[in-house]
């Protein structure tokens, strides 16, 4: 039951995210599949915290450099 649910509520919260602006969580992504810095900020900054597991404000390292990089591309996208 609770697995069929999770359809309706990714479509529910990407409908709410376009009315407001804000990012969303893809469901099932992970920093494994991003292949661009700004990907992972938008991944992060729409929940996924584990994005940023050792906390140092670089979200998925095997893209994002620097704490830099992640707060510009942050701004940018208005996170």
């Amino acid at each position: 039951m609770l697995l069929s649910l999770i359809p309706l509520l990714a479509v529910m919260e990407t409908a709410a995210a376009q009315e407001t602006g804000n990012l969303v969580l893809v469901a099932g992504r992970t920093c494994k599949q991003v292949s661009s810095c700004e990907e992972a900020v938008e991944l992060w900054c729409g929940g996924y915290r584990r994005a940023d597991a050792d906390s140092d404000g670089i979200p998925c390292e095997n893209v994002c450099r620097s704490v830099d990089q992640v707060n510009e591309i942050r701004q940018s996208i208005g996170c």
